[in-house]
């Protein structure tokens, strides 16, 4: 199948892609540059704002319109995009890092409308596990609103929900670890339990980086380091994998008017990238299969 390139971005991190259906336009990070990109794949109209801190993962708000929930350095921001390009942002929660030089990386919502989102120590090769996963609900009292539910994560990523919000799926994707895990999900109190191994991803090709879940229940994540978007089934089996013209594939969304395009953001790394000079690009491939609509953050 072949790989679309949809805007050459050149991101040095590009993440969180989301698509946003009223809109029929596609959202997204760059992390290093404090960006959020905003791209309409039917016009080509491609927008970016910037911020004040890093910017790693993002939600949409409910019930306000044009605004974000966003993880950053310091803590979870309500974002909104402003005519001269710049971000105003407003604090939401902060968080207490394990150590200095920290920010958030992966997050979404679940089915509920609750965010989680991970922090990393931005050394990666440091390999020191002073992540945390994170769970904000703001229908509790302000001291409960950011509750740690994981810690000893070195690089938390690949946060998905199954279609029907039961399993809820984690990874780390240091090197060092290069697992995915899915736990049994209680909607009703935002609570994952019975934690298993789902895929154990050090003897397959790429680390794993962004994830998405498909409307059959099939969780995609991308093979960082491999230029590859895989997808198991539920029960942790490699149903296929898709190749992407870039050697960091960073993370993935359904989109597109039917959910049936996955757009892949990527990672430009510094140095030389005459070997995939499309690097940091965000890409499209059409798989066969649709997505679900992602939720909008309840706060």
């Amino acid at each position: 199948m072949q790989a679309e390139l949809v805007l050459d971005a050149r991101n040095a991190t590009g993440e969180s892609p989301v698509w946003h259906a009223a809109e029929q336009a596609l959202y997204w990070v760059d992390i290093p540059a404090r960006q959020l990109h905003r791209l309409v794949p039917a016009t080509g109209a491609h927008s970016t704002w910037a911020g004040d801190e890093m910017l790693a993962c993002i939600a949409p708000r409910a019930g306000h319109p044009g605004q974000w929930i966003a993880g950053m350095e310091s803590g979870l921001f309500a974002i909104a995009t402003k005519d001269d390009g710049t971000l105003a942002a407003t604090s939401v929660a902060r968080a207490t890092h394990a150590a200095h030089g920290m920010r958030f990386n992966d997050g979404r919502c679940d089915r509920q409308g609750r965010f989680w989102a991970g922090t990393m120590l931005m050394d990666m090769a440091a390999a020191r596990a002073v992540g945390r996963v994170y769970r904000y609900q703001s229908d509790v009292n302000e001291e409960a609103a950011l509750r740690v539910h994981f810690d000893e994560m070195i690089v938390p990523n690949g946060m998905a929900f199954s279609p029907d919000g039961r399993t809820m799926y984690l990874s780390d994707s240091h090197p060092n670890v290069q697992a995915v895990w899915a736990f049994d999900y209680d909607t009703a109190t935002g609570t994952p339990h019975n934690r298993r191994l789902f895929v154990d991803m050090k003897p397959l090709p790429g680390r794993p980086d962004g994830a998405a879940v498909d409307a059959d229940g099939c969780y995609w994540i991308c093979g960082n380091d491999a230029g590859l978007v895989h997808r198991f089934t539920p029960d942790g089996r490699l149903d296929r994998s898709l190749e992407v013209p870039v050697k960091k594939p960073a993370m993935c969304a359904f989109g597109g008017a039917q959910l049936d395009t996955l757009y892949v953001t990527s990672i430009r790394p510094g140095g030389d990238v005459s070997d995939q000079p499309l690097a940091g690009g965000v890409f499209a491939l059409r798989p066969g299969v649709q997505g679900v609509p992602e939720p909008a953050c309840i706060f």
